[in-house]
């Protein structure tokens, strides 16, 4: 479906649109400020929803909402697309902002969904920096939720990766990424849509079941929904719930250790000091190295939770005063010693004398 019509007044009181309007009113912020909303809108149906829901709601009542479309150079539908969410923005009299986003090429390491999911998020947050936005609102549903967590788990993650996506995160300075439709099952979207005479546009490429995100999608979840297992999806993303609350309180730890057993080196290197770490668990290693990922900017795509177990082996070992001489490579070029002194070094590796440019030493 891809027409436009506009919001039918009359059809405002129907059970789909009133079910899904609530579900989303309990996702967003009570009082979001003056400030402009940007909202995530790719043309797809999710998308659609919540855009038209906040119109629906009137929100933000104190500021306005801006839509912010990134156009990948993967599909060549993607050019309709940005048309149908331009028309969609003129007719609500909304602001659109829109970039096409180059990631069918780029640097080797890293793939193509997630260089794009990485360009993405960079121009929200600058979209949101443009026009003086504090909040980016993006179309997740409770489904996402549950694909995200089994993904997750079937990668080997640890227990962060369990929590799943947050609610609400840190963007960038200044500008938080909200999801106010994780609760929401993507079943009531396209009824609500439906309802008000809204059409959206279609992606092929998410029937593509090579894509490991598509196959749980389109192929286990469903099985496992019309088999022995009908509440899979609510189990999954209950079970992120919880995960999530623990995890904040692990993170919150890990965060303090690191900050107290670590400083980070002109080199780009972080060094940890083995007596600083001693009677720590594994566990609280394990989730101090994950922190340490997410803080430094390091690639996670490959650092699965048994990497993350062999670099804190290797801090347990300087902890217990293991001679140096262990090492460990890691993915994105980086590197794990152990040191003389009792030291750990995790960074790119160092070079030497020799290898140092002239001028720099």
């Amino acid at each position: 479906m891809s027409s436009i019509s506009p919001i039918p007044a009359a059809r405002g009181d129907t059970p789909a649109i009133r079910e899904f309007l609530a579900g989303l009113a309990d996702g967003l912020p009570a009082d979001p400020g003056p400030f402009p909303v940007v909202v995530g809108v790719s043309g797809g149906a999710d998308s659609v929803a919540l855009l038209l829901g906040l119109v629906q709601l009137g929100f933000p009542a104190g500021g306005r909402l801006v839509v912010a479309h990134a156009e990948h150079d993967l599909r060549a539908e993607a050019a309709a697309d940005r048309e149908f969410v331009e028309r969609m923005a003129e007719r609500f009299g909304l602001a659109c902002i829109t970039r096409r986003l180059r990631v069918a090429e780029g640097p080797g390491g890293e793939g193509v969904e997630a260089r794009a999911r990485r360009e993405r998020y960079a121009f929200l947050a600058e979209a949101a920096h443009d026009v003086g936005g504090r909040q980016v609102l993006i179309a997740h549903t409770a489904d996402d939720q549950a694909e995200t967590i089994l993904h997750n788990i079937l990668r080997g993650t640890g227990s962060a990766g369990l929590a799943g996506m947050p609610r609400c995160r840190i963007l960038t300075d200044g500008v938080s990424l909200l999801r106010p439709l994780l609760e929401l099952p993507r079943q009531l979207v396209r009824p609500f849509l439906e309802a008000i005479g809204q059409g959206w546009q279609e992606d092929l490429t998410n029937a593509h079941t090579a894509r490991a995100r598509n196959f749980l999608r389109h192929e286990v979840l469903p099985r496992c929904q019309a088999g022995p297992y009908p509440g899979a999806s609510e189990a999954l993303v209950r079970l992120g719930r919880q995960a999530g609350a623990v995890a904040g309180i692990l993170a919150e730890a890990a965060s303090h250790v690191l900050g107290r057993t670590s400083s980070r080196q002109p080199d780009g290197s972080v060094v940890f000091r083995g007596r600083d770490l001693v009677g720590l668990g594994r566990s609280l290693l394990a989730e101090m190295l994950l922190v340490l990922w997410r803080r430094e900017g390091w690639s996670r795509r490959d650092m699965n939770a048994s990497r993350y177990e062999m670099v804190a082996d290797l801090l347990a070992a300087a902890a217990g005063g293991d001679p140096a001489g262990g090492g460990l490579d890691l993915p994105g070029g980086l590197r794990v010693a152990l040191e003389s002194g009792g030291m750990v070094r995790i960074g790119p590796p160092r070079l030497s004398p020799r290898q140092v440019p002239r001028h720099l030493r």
